[in-house]
């Protein structure tokens, strides 16, 4: 048609195809600019370009590198901790006239992640501890003074505060973690051995890897994506821009990334978090049960398909596993619709809900399955602690023993919640030359049972010729005779 239009020879095919040409640039350029429409734009991609977008849509992933540095990386920051640290041999005379001449300064590195955009971060606690003096640097290189307004060792994580002085901090917006799917792209975000700011991708592994010894709380999203020293708290980020994870450790014989990194599940960062600025205490729920994973040969005996849930060993009184309905020898199969398989992953569930919410529970008891609702809430404080140094002259002198209580045993990380626990034994004591240990659990006393302090007291002063304690540790029950 064209030729038909321009039929003048070479010239008139020169038109035509320009002409042609320029037809199909409009239709590239109306195709590119309805994709960049559809998507929201470039201010979707960056959190402080635009207004804020917080409509449902479905997943959008950059499209270029550049793309990816404004979805992520001004949320991540590099957290260095500084220690000051004095040598043994310092003299008073020296601090008189020359100040602080010993102390040397010892600095930690690690990454965070702004969660709120007046300035909360959060970070590992291993990356903090110890340290006197906090830096937070951004990567476009500001520094901030960062105070700790909770530190937690039980799920290593530490939330700071700095100041922005009214500005508006680009942030990461949490995502479910409970939503991860084995497969998923991820980014993992942080300042590998101080080189400076580096983004890796990989995928999710797996999930719910409980069995690393990292912290109490073991539920962790296992990535390939090259984690490294110095990532320790940074971002683990989905492709639509939100935070899956807290990278927290790497399973290495080198020191160096191999591929298996572990990171702390978002929906127990965002618990932290909640707590941080709420108080900056943290109210872990509590179910008031104990129990042990069930192994192919329990599953066989107690008529399950295959080893999943967890036996029931104890059941509180007055707690909201009794509340349940549930009995020692019930099987915990599921709570809110997630399967349980281990006590650790119990514990992630009861406590990423909180206190005073409701969680659903089905069990299984000789063959039929049965559920309920129950409100959780915080352990008793029951019975008080009442701290006590033994004296006198006995096995036990020097030990400093205490009540459990459901609140205490939480807190000591002891699976009992009653019995009398020993807390420390002075040096060279009786108690410390008969190698009882922190956290052993006093059972009996000459054949008499031990349920708190103040009996426990009384019948370590009587008079007798020989003694023998029944000690708890690690589950197990030990045997000390002891003459008098």
């Amino acid at each position: 048609g064209c030729v038909r239009i321009f039929p003048s020879g070479v010239s008139g095919q020169r038109v035509c195809l320009a002409v042609l040409g320029l037809i199909v640039s409009l239709i590239i350029g109306a195709v590119l600019l309805s994709v960049w429409w559809l998507t929201g734009g470039i201010g979707r991609l960056h959190p402080q370009m635009g207004a804020p977008d917080t409509a449902p849509r479905p997943p959008t992933v950059p499209r270029s590198r550049r793309q990816i540095e404004l979805s992520f990386a001004p949320a991540v920051v590099n957290v260095y901790a500084r220690k000051r640290a004095r040598s043994g041999n310092e003299e008073p005379f020296f601090h008189r006239f020359f100040g602080e001449p010993g102390q040397r300064e010892q600095n930690a590195l690690g990454s965070g992640v702004i969660v709120r955009d007046d300035g909360i971060v959060v970070t590992n606690n291993h990356v903090i501890a110890g340290g006197d003096e906090l830096i937070v640097v951004m990567a476009d290189r500001r520094e901030y003074e960062a105070e700790v307004i909770l530190a937690d060792e039980r799920t290593d994580l530490a939330v700071l505060r700095i100041d922005p002085k009214g500005a508006r901090l680009p942030h990461i917006p949490f995502r479910d973690s409970d939503a991860l799917a084995v497969g998923d792209i991820v980014l993992a975000i942080g300042n590998p051995f101080g080189v400076g700011q580096t983004t890796t991708m990989g995928i999710v592994s797996a999930l719910a890897r409980t069995q690393i010894g990292i912290s109490d709380y073991q539920f962790f999203i296992q990535t390939d994506a090259a984690i490294n020293p110095g990532n320790s708290g940074g971002a683990l980020v989905t492709m639509d821009g939100r935070l899956a994870g807290i990278n927290t450790a790497i399973f290495s014989r080198t020191g160096g990334s191999i591929g298996i990194g572990f990171a702390i599940p978002s929906n127990m960062v965002r618990f932290v978090v909640e707590g941080a600025v709420d108080g900056g205490r943290l109210r872990r729920a509590w179910l008031g049960a104990t129990a042990q994973a069930v192994s192919t040969e329990m599953a066989a005996q107690l008529g399950l398909e295959r080893p999943m849930g967890v036996l029931v060993q104890e059941v509180y009184p007055e707690s909201p596993a009794a509340a349940a309905g549930l009995q020692k020898g019930d099987v915990i199969l599921s709570v809110d619709g997630f399967e349980i398989f281990d006590p650790q992953g119990l514990r992630f569930r009861i406590a990423t809900k909180g206190v005073g919410k409701s969680v659903t529970i089905v069990w299984q008891r000789d063959g039929a399955r049965m559920s309920a609702a129950t409100s959780l809430s915080g352990p008793p404080e029951n019975p008080p602690r009442n701290i006590t140094h033994v004296g006198g002259h006995n096995p036990l002198t020097g030990a400093t023993i205490a009540n459990l209580s459901p609140a205490f045993a939480d807190e000591l990380r002891i699976d009992l919640t009653e019995g009398v626990v020993v807390l420390s034994t002075d040096r060279g004591s009786p108690a410390s030359r008969l190698r009882i240990r922190p956290g052993d659990i006093v059972v009996e006393v000459n054949g008499r049972k031990v349920e708190s302090v103040d009996p426990l007291i009384d019948l370590l002063a009587m008079r007798v010729d020989r003694w023998r304690i029944v000690l708890r540790r690690a589950g197990q029950l030990y045997s000390l005779d002891v003459r008098s």
